[in-house]
């Protein structure tokens, strides 16, 4: 079947006259058939670092698929077919193969006529009496847009990561279209697992899909649809709140094996082991996964989700989140105690930090611990120089608020490393340490070889090494 297509508001957006629409309680064979077919119309909300890759493989999959977005500017440029996501392999390709054909954009929830409605939006955190808890109102916003749309036979999924529960809380404004969920129409919980940098892969070719639902047929149409995007297939749980429980898990987990390694790092280094060591031998036994301790965690996930289920018995989860928050303080101190053996006060010290976005190649700077690590060094009183290939001076300057922009180690006193980016795991150390004025390392991420510096009678501190 034909994609037609039609002028509308500046935006191609689907001629929806007279298209059959498709029931997602027919029989998953049924459901399959009309997306071979090309028949199966998807709406998805937020084409966002994750939102996109994920219409697109939608489109690419015979899909015809509607993305709606709040960002004009974004809209305007899928459907120009203009690369809005370089950092993410593949994007490109399907932008080229599907804008304005299996895919459109636009700004206009209202012409979201769809089979499939599929929510894919920022869950953020706010602060609410002292406490930082989950801030819904965009899924809940989007929620309301479809409810103005939504036919029966229709389904509804959440690919947001959010509280177990969130996505039924939803169903009240749902019903606001009229129709009542698990009997006109179905709701489903699908959580992504992905990271940025490889969305295409992890979307079709990485990690079986999570999948509950409000209902049998529902879960079985959602299984039958997403098995033909997600080549390792579905894993399909008993109900929403569980598969909501997964991905929550899954982060949190990391969050708290990060803030052991974290916490058995400082314990090495006080008894004189090599934690790293240690770690890697450690884990040669198949119940052993320490994870690798760092400088700080950071991102749009792991820092995130512990606040999704903290409560009075979430002690371990509590206190994990605080190691890991305290971690950029640490890395600072680690730069102070050496400065103080080299005979210089932090405050008028000049310090060169490498790596701004939260993880090396990407450039996410939500929850990035260079930002605690500049803003301590800037209160107390050094002078900050920052690089990262991914990131601008305008970024470095006004977000970060260091004073230079230059990946120059010219009279720095001391070297921060905060991502392991190929740019500073390969550096010349003999050139690196005879431009700076005091030849101190400290490597957050264990970047470098602390041989290497040495050799070139430079001072090493590195978090997970001796």
């Amino acid at each position: 079947m034909g994609c037609e297509k039609l002028r509308c508001s500046g935006v191609f957006c689907f001629k929806n006259a007279g298209v059959k629409m498709i029931d997602l309680h027919e029989t998953p064979e049924k459901v399959l058939k009309a997306l071979e077919n090309g028949e199966l119309r998807v709406a998805l909300y937020g084409l966002g670092k994750m939102g996109l890759p994920l219409a697109l493989v939608f489109a690419d999959k015979n899909a015809r698929v509607v993305g709606v977005d709040v960002n004009a500017d974004l809209v305007r440029k899928i459907n120009s077919k203009e690369d809005v996501l370089p950092q993410e392999p593949g994007v490109k390709a399907l932008l080229e193969k599907h804008a304005g054909k299996n895919l459109v954009a636009t700004t206009d929830a209202s012409k979201a006529k769809a089979d499939l409605h599929v929510i894919i939006v920022p869950t953020l955190l706010t602060e609410r009496e002292g406490t930082i808890v989950p801030d819904l109102s965009l899924v809940k916003a989007v929620s309301s847009s479809i409810a103005k749309v939504l036919e029966k036979g229709n389904a509804v999924v959440v690919e947001c990561t959010m509280p177990p529960g969130s996505t039924e809380s939803l169903i009240p404004i749902l019903d606001e279209s009229g129709l009542k969920c698990g009997k006109d129409f179905g709701l489903g919980h699908a959580p992504e697992r992905t990271m940025s940098g490889t969305a295409i892969r992890d979307i079709t070719d990485r990690y079986p899909k999570i999948i509950g639902a409000s209902d049998a047929k529902t879960l079985k149409s959602l299984e039958a649809i997403y098995s033909k995007i997600n080549s390792k297939g579905v894993v399909p749980v008993s109900n929403i709140r569980t598969a909501e429980a997964v991905k929550v898990f899954e982060g949190v987990y990391r969050d708290v094996n990060i803030a052991l390694a974290n916490e058995l790092w400082q314990y090495s280094d006080a008894q004189g082991i090599d934690a790293l060591e240690a770690f890697n031998a450690a884990n040669t036994l198949p119940y052993s996964h320490i994870h690798t301790p760092g400088c700080g965690v950071g991102g749009h996930c792991i820092p995130y989700y512990p606040h999704f289920i903290m409560n009075g018995n979430t002690l371990v989860v509590k206190a994990a989140r605080a190691t890991n928050e305290s971690m950029p303080a640490k890395t600072v101190v680690l730069a102070e105690e050496e400065l103080h053996k080299a005979g210089r006060m932090l405050a008028g010290s000049r310090i060169l930090v490498l790596g701004l976005a939260f993880r090396a190649g990407v450039k996410e700077f939500r929850k990035t611990p260079a930002k605690p690590i500049i803003d301590l060094l800037k209160k107390k009183g050094a002078f900050v120089r920052a690089f990262d290939p991914v990131c601008g001076e305008k970024d470095a300057k006004e977000f970060f608020g260091a004073d230079e922009f230059s990946f120059d180690p010219e009279g720095m006193d001391c070297m921060i490393i905060t991502t392991a980016d190929s740019a500073f795991t390969k550096l010349d150390w003999k050139k690196t340490l005879g431009q700076m004025r005091t030849k101190i390392v400290v490597d957050g991420r264990q970047a470098v070889d602390p041989k290497a510096v040495r050799a070139e009678k430079g001072v090493y501190r590195g978090i997970g090494r001796l």
